[in-house]
């Protein structure tokens, strides 16, 4: 390792430089709430999915539906990937989402689709822990800067194979719903919604870091499906991830997740997102 060079003349007055936001997002379609909230007052339960702990299941949600992730039994954090339930390829954008949202989403914020669709997947409608914001470590919940927790990145740093964190969970779940391999599924896998969980960055190293979820029995995130959706969800092995995340000792509880159908006519002339309408020339002429 290099020793750290010695700092310039002006290095404060580069660090006092003011940030500018990357993307400003006043210009983003505002998410209709109230519509929204008005037609899940008249919705019915017409589906359920209990995730088992350690463990990871998918549903499907047809566009105009809502579906809300529970705490039943125990804080637990759950990692979610969602999909296009039509075309696989379509899938959660992670990263695009932080850049637009922030690096934790809550009501009224959206899950964005990858390359080249870039559209609304699922908007957030009701959010229990929205009362958490951001603590005095920097944490907050419900984040989109975690990617999972993954076998490989154990064998990088411990050297082991355990086979219940949430991209092999996801793998599994995924691969059961479908019929695919396991090998066909895996590259499907992809970076999450961190559901409930309790993150953010630490001040002096800009480390990733993971404190107790504020979640209980009894809280809920519940979304609005602006596409037609293929979700799954792990149960995380870390529990309230407030030690480790992947791992058989910490205290794990199953997940719910419901599926609502509002009453014909209650989203009056609401329609599914289009594609992104970049022309995807790219700067050739067509």
């Amino acid at each position: 390792m290099t020793d750290m060079p010695l700092p310039p003349a002006d290095a404060d007055d580069r660090r006092a430089i003011k940030p500018v936001i990357c993307y400003p997002n006043e210009t983003l379609p505002e998410a209709p709430l109230a519509l929204y909230k008005a037609a899940r007052a008249t919705a019915t339960k017409v589906d359920e999915v209990l995730i088992p702990a350690r463990d990871a299941r998918c549903l499907e949600v047809p566009a105009g539906q809502f579906f809300r992730i529970s705490s039943v039994e125990g804080p637990q954090v759950g990692d979610l990937n969602l999909w296009n339930s039509k075309d696989l390829s379509e899938r959660f954008f992670s990263g695009k989402t932080r850049a637009l949202h922030g690096t934790h989403i809550t009501t009224g914020e959206r899950m964005w689709t990858s390359l080249p669709t870039l559209r609304p997947m699922a908007t957030i409608v009701e959010d229990t822990l929205g009362w958490y914001g951001i603590d005095a470590f920097g944490g907050s919940v419900h984040d989109v800067i975690g990617t999972r927790c993954d076998p490989y990145t154990g064998n990088l740093l411990a050297g082991d194979h355990y086979h219940y964190c949430c991209h092999s969970n996801l793998t599994r779940a995924l691969a059961a719903h479908t019929g695919m391999s396991l090998q066909e599924a895996e590259p499907y896998v992809h970076d999450v919604l961190n559901v409930f969980m309790c993150t953010g960055f630490t001040r002096d190293t800009g480390q990733y870091f993971m404190k107790a979820s504020p979640v209980r029995p009894g809280d809920y995130l519940e979304f609005f499906a602006e596409i037609d959706l293929l979700g799954a969800l792990s149960a995380c092995p870390g529990g309230d991830c407030s030690s480790e995340h992947s791992s058989d000792t910490a205290a794990c509880y199953p997940m719910l997740v419901e599926v609502f159908a509002p009453e014909e006519g209650t989203l009056r002339d609401w329609k599914s997102p289009t594609i992104n309408g970049y022309d995807r020339s790219h700067g050739l002429a067509r």
